[in-house]
């Protein structure tokens, strides 16, 4: 065979080629064990194989009867690149199996490169809808192992945008969502009131998003001026608002029937699962770590935990809706409460002079300089720092062996979490409902393949 037929037929080989995940990929039900199998269609709810709902797995029956379908990775129905292998009968779901990866962001290893100066710029970027909330777990961890004690002003600063940043994931859900059950007018509605936030934001930190806001030792600017009033427009705009998306879409027929009792899960499949957020509090589980573990000032403020019966989609919507109006309370206590004075630690180990010092003393331009160089050294220690995400309990895990860079960080990512409740979710229900599905969990991918 000549040698341009030779590399004719390898090229043909590898177009008509199959990719493959490996262990992630869906295989045919006679090719994959029990155990497994219970796991694809959303029985086995733990590690050690207990099934809570044996009737489900139905291992007998026969492969031609079903279809293996592709959907994704493709952004943004499945709401960022998740792919996600369905097992169909006719338009029915037997089996879901999420493959992740696609992303490889490798941001936990990336940030035992950087110092700890440097680390909030990289956890920033993991959930990309709720930035200041990823800094505020990273930080939070840090001062445990320094054992820095930040103002009171930035405490409450911290709070109120965090507050804000929790409503501006919620309008993007709300907006997304709207969109994937047809509404194209809840999108623009969303992402309009969304721009009040960022535009605040920006204001604030510069950047509207991705911030480097919430640093080790307090936040990198005071609140500028005309502030409060700023605030005051974004709450009375966005709390009014909440009442017209209350209007377009919670007594719609369509929107009811596609949301009320589709993909329903029980507080003890939850659980199991060691899902959080608006998909355990949907079950009726009232577990929101603001107010079961309180951090920052959130025992100062009133708030209600809003929580569901039926665990259904209707639910994780109504439970959002509601708590951007919760958050909007809590925001308006910041206003009213906020304390006067620093909003940063005068610690100079973890706080660099005064800008106007640089130009004045040779020792404030080398502490500024070794600062943002070297960083600053960190105890050896371990701790975990847990804080209410948008999408449940987002936690750092930072170990330090006395230097300036962490020794390890490990997330716990609630989307990446919450993501194994997909195949319980959808067992049972028709490929239409798969799109509602993967929304109302409301993963962000940037954050699964952290």
């Amino acid at each position: 065979m000549s040698e341009p037929t030779v590399r004719a037929a390898e090229r043909v080989d590898l177009l008509t080629a199959e990719t493959s995940e490996g262990a992630q990929e869906l295989q045919r039900r006679d090719l994959t064990p029990s155990n497994e199998l219970g796991r694809e269609v959303g029985a086995v709810l733990r590690l050690d194989g207990r099934v809570l709902d044996a009737r489900s797995i139905d291992v007998e029956r026969p492969d031609d009867e079903t279809m293996i379908l592709n959907m994704g990775p493709s952004h943004p129905s499945t709401h960022g690149v998740l792919r996600l292998m369905l097992e169909l009968d006719g338009e029915f779901v037997l089996r879901t199996k999420p493959v992740i990866g696609y992303l490889h962001t490798g941001m936990e290893k990336t940030g035992e490169e950087l110092s700890y100066v440097q680390g909030a710029t990289n956890v920033t970027r993991m959930d990309y809808l709720s930035p200041v909330i990823n800094e505020l777990s990273y930080s939070l961890a840090v001062e445990k192992l320094l054992g820095v004690e930040i103002p009171e002003r930035a405490t409450w600063i911290r709070m109120m945008m965090s507050e804000l940043n929790r409503i501006s994931s919620h309008l993007v859900w709300m907006a997304t969502n709207g969109m994937d059950l047809g509404s194209s007018s809840m999108m623009i509605y969303g992402l309009r009131e969304r721009e009040l936030v960022l535009a605040f934001f920006e204001k604030t930190a510069g950047l509207r998003m991705n911030l480097n806001y919430v640093r080790p030792g307090g936040v990198a600017a005071d609140l500028p001026d005309g502030w409060q009033d700023d605030v005051t427009v974004i709450c009375d705009t966005i709390y009014e608002r909440t009442f017209e998306y209350d209007q377009l879409l919670t007594g719609q027929p369509i929107f009811r029937q596609r949301m009320i009792g589709v993909a329903p899960i029980m507080a003890e499949e939850a659980l199991a699962l060691g899902v959080t957020g608006p998909l355990l509090r949907s079950t009726g589980v009232a577990w929101d770590l603001r107010r079961t573990m309180p951090y920052l000032a959130y025992d100062q403020v009133e708030f209600d935990v809003i929580v569901g019966t039926y665990g259904d989609n209707f639910d994780r919507y109504a439970i959002r809706l509601n708590e951007i109006r919760e958050s909007i309370r809590i925001v308006r206590q910041c206003v009213e409460m906020m304390p006067a004075g620093d909003y940063r630690s005068q610690d100079p180990k973890v706080t660099p002079p005064p800008r106007a010092r640089i130009g004045e003393s040779m020792e404030a331009l080398i502490h500024h300089f070794k600062l943002f160089t070297e960083g600053f050294r960190v105890p050896a220690g371990e701790v975990y720092s847990a804080v209410e995400s948008p999408r449940g309990e987002l936690g750092c895990y930072l170990v330090a062996d006395g230097g300036a860079k962490p020794w390890r960080i490990h997330v716990r990512a609630p989307s990446f979490v919450n993501l194994q409740a997909v195949p319980l979710l959808m067992r049972g229900g028709s490929i239409s409902d798969a799109i509602t599905v993967i929304s109302t969990v409301d993963p962000v991918l940037g954050e699964v393949d952290r």
